[in-house]
């Protein structure tokens, strides 16, 4: 999806919930979704990457709570004044994902440079996306030293906008690996196989979370700022898989 349309959706999510002025108004990472919906059902959620959300914020769509998969965009936006001062609530992990019957034969990281092979990641700038890069450049540098080169490069089919984007187009079969985390795979376990990476090329995942600071809605949204990051935000996230700061 591109910045132009994922602004058209996102304002189009915004329009058609005119009805609930009431509610939460909540900007949150895609691989939240399930979480966040279990903890505060009622709110009136938009759910995407991470970057894009952080866009619609500076060009001044409305929210009261904004909950990122990395620290780069709640920061940039606390930079701007346009959140309070966020909060580290969250970890995760990323795993290599396969299609069920893993019809490439995809064994771990060293099998996505074999020739023919499809990978897709999340976009640069995507939290995901920018993950994976991390990974893949941690394990290109341990197979070349003690002699740096050129690293093999895997062939990416697909650049997707959020990390749904990319567990989707594994569920589907439409490439053979892909990059994300480990909290979403459980929701299509029948479909994707995961395979660890390995701790040496594990990147720091961290989520942070913010009240904006033009939030209409402030004590609500300081409530379930309390709430994520109290014993039931956090239980409900360790029950989704993510780890705790």
């Amino acid at each position: 999806m591109t910045r132009v349309a994922a602004l058209a959706v996102g304002a189009f999510l915004l329009a058609g919930c005119g009805g609930s002025d009431g509610a939460l108004r909540l900007f949150a990472a895609s691989s939240l979704t399930e979480a966040f919906q279990q903890l505060e059902p009622n709110a009136q959620a938009t759910f995407a990457g991470s970057d894009e959300l952080a866009f619609q914020l500076e060009q001044g769509a409305k929210a009261d709570v904004y909950a990122s998969a990395s620290p780069r965009y709640p920061q940039r936006l606390y930079r701007e004044k346009l959140v309070e001062r966020p909060r580290v609530f969250a970890t995760n992990s990323l795993v290599l994902i396969v299609p069920k019957d893993n019809p490439a034969g995809v064994s771990g990281l060293g099998s996505l440079m074999k020739p023919g092979v499809k990978l897709v990641l999340g976009a640069e700038g995507v939290p995901v996306g920018d993950y994976a890069r991390k990974v893949l450049g941690r394990f290109c540098r341990s197979i070349l030293q003690p002699q740096p080169g050129k690293c093999p490069r895997a062939r990416v089919v697909s650049e997707e906008q959020d990390v749904k984007g990319v567990v989707s187009k594994i569920a589907l079969g439409e490439a053979d690996a892909g990059l994300a985390y480990a909290t979403d795979v459980k929701p299509v376990a029948g479909k994707v196989r995961s395979l660890e990476i390995g701790r040496l090329f594990q990147p720091t995942v961290r989520y942070e979370i913010a009240v904006l600071r033009a939030a209409k809605h402030r004590d609500a949204a300081e409530a379930f700022v309390t709430l994520v990051t109290g014993p039931r935000g956090r239980g409900a996230l360790r029950a989704h898989g993510f780890g705790l700061p």
